[in-house]
């Protein structure tokens, strides 16, 4: 039998790998110090990632229209359905967006929009198609 004595093998069991669950900001951070990004815009092209300040007026826009108490949480993985939202408060919270941002969101992308970093993205998206 060979010696393992002065051998840099780890006798120690591996450790199994847990699913990841980070929050999107971490994932962007994580993102940001990993790739040889630019800035925001870029990493937005890039992955379609939605800014963060866009995911924060999109939250503000959300609990505006749906008058949620400020103890309910808004956050990017928030579902419309799940904050109380029916078709009509998803086409108003949709003209409202459309309103502050000064875009246009076409039926077939409305209807594509199911939470709030859905919603992020698209108007990204669209502000930079509008830009361009």
């Amino acid at each position: 039998m060979a010696s393992l004595a002065g051998s840099s093998i780890s006798m120690q069991p591996r450790q199994t790998l847990q699913p990841l669950r980070a929050t999107e900001q971490e994932r962007k951070e994580w993102l940001a110090s990993h790739l040889p990004l630019h800035n925001a815009d870029t990493l937005v092209k890039c992955f379609g990632q939605a800014k963060p300040e866009t995911v924060d007026k999109v939250c503000e826009i959300v609990r505006k229209q749906l008058a949620l108490p400020s103890d309910k949480a808004v956050t990017g993985e928030s579902k419309f359905a799940e904050l109380g939202a029916d078709s009509l408060d998803t086409v108003e919270i949709v003209m409202g967006l459309e309103e502050e941002f000064g875009i246009t969101v076409e039926e077939d992308n409305a209807q594509s929009i199911s939470t709030v970093h859905d919603a992020a993205e698209l108007i990204d998206k669209l502000c930079g198609e509008k830009s361009a």
